[in-house]
Formats: structure tokens, sequence, C-alpha cells
């Protein structure tokens, strides 16, 4: 019988498990990226293809070290082979006794027979041969380059690790800030609303006491509802951005993160006069510079095509034969073994070798037109960033500016209003525009916040 007891334990059990299963992250901006680095399902597969070149770098190593081979082979014929062997017995007779002149049943004899032929087996029923069989390479170019190539290729993999963060690094900034300054801008409209509650209050004992009309009383009412609606959509847009966020950083929607940074003016300004830049700090040239050197080394392996494969070898092999070489019944066991030298030496193949040398210049050249077009374009993202940066700084400036000045305006109005030197549409009017100097700036801020993210990246300086 299921007792009021065991559904409590068994809730407590099940609120438990849920509790755990959520984690609570509080993270700065730089902690968020990192924890992404961790999560994200592509940082994770980069890294892997890492893992995946190493093997196939001690794969081609493995090429270049001694191979032993062994190999065990067993028959037992039902029925042997058979040779047709000459019985020249019957034809050295005949051969002397011409020779010798001497004369048969029908006078001399002048002809010697053709030798009859027998069937003869030169095989045992049982046979049973072990061998072991040991190469050694001593030059074989693609190899050879191979084994050049290795660090090169690791340098590759690495690249695109740094590839994939730097997209998952500009991701996280961005979904961050955004949060902030949504955040931000929920507390100045929760303010907003607090400000028109305050007026529909005052407003309304004014209208239960014949100084006001019940115009100015909906007037405040419609503002206060358009208020409330844009903030509960902000709120919204705070819990998709946080959701987009766990996405992000590879968490589950279940966690909760708490931001623990600010955002202001002077975090936006911060280090923008750093600005001195060198190509190979993006990662997309140091990936294609890296691919080049890979490219040089195909070439190379093409080269060395026209040179000569050299290898050693060496073999043992036991071998037994008989009646029943398996039960050892009356088997006979012998060795063998030999050593060598193998070389293959290309005389012509067709042209192939040429075409494919060309082909890798071919490459070569067209990788050094991908850099040189990638540096033009880093260099137009550049210049497109820092104007964007330029401008949205100064737009911001005026915006904080705009927003002290709708703030003293409405606190001007609204000290009128409470003496009695004013009336309630003006203080709502100046609420209008407060509000809307607020959204300004809000916009303001998240555009600057972008634009400093964009340079920084198009720097390859963001953290």
């Amino acid at each position: 019988m299921i007792t009021p007891k065991i559904l409590l334990g068994a809730l407590a059990i099940l609120l438990a498990a849920s509790a755990g299963a959520q984690k609570r992250y509080e993270l700065t901006v730089r902690e968020a990226v990192e924890l992404a680095y961790k999560n994200v399902a592509e940082v994770k597969n980069a890294q892997i293809d890492y893992r995946l070149q190493d093997a196939k770098n001690k794969e081609i190593t493995g090429q270049a070290l001694p191979q032993l081979s062994g190999t065990v082979s067993g028959n037992y014929y039902t029925s042997l082979p058979q040779f047709l062997f000459p019985d020249a017995t019957s034809t050295a007779v005949y051969s002397i006794l011409k020779d010798e002149g001497v004369s048969g049943s029908g006078g001399p004899i002048t002809k010697v027979p053709e030798p009859t032929l027998r069937q003869v087996s030169f095989q045992q029923p049982s046979n049973l041969q072990f061998s072991a069989q040991l190469t050694q390479l001593l030059f074989q170019p693609d190899v050879f380059v191979g084994l050049q190539a290795r660090k090169t290729a690791l340098d590759y993999n690495t690249a695109l690790i740094e590839q994939v963060k730097e997209r998952v690094k500009d991701s996280a900034y961005n979904r961050y800030y955004a949060i902030l300054v949504a955040q931000k801008q929920l507390f100045y409209l929760n303010e907003g609303v607090a400000r028109l509650e305050k007026l529909y209050r005052d407003d309304s004992i004014m209208y239960k006491n014949g100084f006001a009309e019940r115009l100015d009383l909906e007037r405040v009412q419609v503002q206060l509802n358009n208020l409330r609606t844009t903030r509960n959509i902000v709120q919204s847009g705070v819990d998709l951005s946080y959701a987009a966020l766990k996405f992000a950083l590879g968490l589950s929607q279940r966690d909760t993160v708490v931001l623990k940074e600010e955002l202001n003016e002077s975090s936006i300004k911060d280090g923008l006069l750093e600005d001195a830049f060198k190509y190979e700090d993006r990662p997309e040239i140091r990936t294609l510079g890296i691919t080049r050197r890979l490219q040089e080394l195909d070439l190379k392996r093409n080269r060395l095509g026209y040179y000569p494969t050299v290898s050693a070898l060496g073999n043992f092999t036991r071998g037994g034969q008989g009646r029943n070489v398996f039960l050892n019944n009356g088997s006979v066991w012998i060795n063998s073994s030999f050593v060598g030298l193998n070389i293959n030496v290309p005389i012509f193949d067709g042209f192939q070798r040429k075409y494919k040398i060309q082909q890798s210049r071919l490459n070569i050249e067209k990788l050094d037109n991908t850099i040189t077009n990638v540096k033009q374009a880093i260099d137009f993202d550049q210049v497109v960033s820092k104007t964007s940066l330029v401008n949205a700084l100064e737009n911001l400036d005026i915006q904080v500016r705009n927003r002290a000045l709708a703030e003293k305006v409405y606190n001007t109005t609204k000290l009128k209003f409470e003496q009695g030197l004013g009336s309630s549409f003006e203080v709502l009017q100046s609420d209008s525009d407060l509000q809307t100097a607020q959204s300004n700036y809000f916009n303001a801020l998240y555009q600057a916040t972008v634009a400093r993210v964009s340079y920084l990246r198009s720097l390859g300086k963001l953290e």
C-alpha cells in the first residue's frame, strides 16, 4: 500500500534529481567564451579532427618502420597432381643396339623408338609451410615527404580550431552584450512604468477633486498601457536572448546563467586605440599560410616521384612434406631463407608526373591569389568596421546627452506639476520624450557594442 510518506519521499527524490540536472553559471564575457570552447559541438569536432590528423601522422610514420608479416599454409591432396614424364629406358637400349649394329627379327636395328610417357607425381599428399617476411622501406618519396608534412598538417588543424573558436567567440560576445543592453533597457522601462503609475494615481486624485479632466487621465492610461506592452516585449526578448546565449555556449536550456559584467559607455571605448595590426593576427591568414606550405610539400612529393623506390626484405620459410605431415608421420622438414633489395625505377609514366607537378604549381598560384583576395577583404572589413565604430560612438555620445537633457526636462516638468504650475499633459509629454531618448540611447549602445566587437574581430584582437 502506497502511503503519503512514500509519495512525499518519491516527490523529494524527483525534485532532487531535477535540481541536480540543472546548473547555475555566473559568467563574465571571457568566462562565457571559455565555457563555449568546452561545450560547443563545432569546437569539439575541430579538436577531434586534430586528433584524427595526429592518428594519420602516426599511420604515415608506421610506413617508414619495419613491416613484419607471417604466413601459415597447409594442404592435403586427396588426388595427387600428375606429370607426364618420359621413360627413356627402352630408348637408351635401342640406341645402343643401333650403334652396335645388332640385328633383330626383321634385320638390323636402324630406328630408335620415341620414349614412353608415364604419369609421375612429385608432390607428397600432406604439406605444411610456415614463413615470415621482414620488409624495410629505405626510400620512397611520398612517404618521406609525408613524414616532413606531419607537423605542418597538425598546424593546419590547429589553425582550423582557431577559426572555429573565432566564430564561437564572436557569437558569444554579441549574445552576451545583447542581454546586458536589453536588461538595462528593461530596468529603465520598469522605472518608466512606475513613473506613469504614480502620475495616473495623482491624476485620479485630481480628477476626483475636480482639478483634472477625464481626458488627462485617459491619456496617461493609454501611455501606461503602451509602456507595459513594450516592457513585456523587452522581457520576452531578454528571455529569448538568454536561451540564445545558452545555445551559443553549448548549455542546456534548463541551466541558469547569470551575467556578472555591466555595460557602460566607458567599457565600450576601452582598448580601442591599440589598433596595431598584422595580417597574421587573423586566423584565416594563418590557415591559408599553412595551406600554402602543404601545397609546397605536395609539389616536392611530385618532383621526388622521379626518384626510385628502394626497400630491403628478408624471408624465412620452413616447410614440411610427407604422407601426413599434420601428424608428423614420416615427414621431412626443409628450411629456406633469403635476403634481397628491391629497387623500383620509374622510367616512363606517360607524362603523368609532369602534369601532377604542373597541377601543384597551379594550386600554389591559385592559393596566392586567394591569400591576396583575403587580405584585401580584411582591409575592407577594417575600414568598414572602423567607420561604423566611429559613427556608432559619435551617435552614442549624442544619445547620452539627449537622454540627460530629456531627464532634466522631465524632472523640471514634474516639479512644476507637483507645485501646481503645470499640467499632467506636459508631464506625460516630457515622459514620452524621455522614453524616446532612452530607447534611442539603448539602440545606440547596442550598435556601438556590436561595432566594437566587429572592429576588434577585424583586427584579430577579440579576446
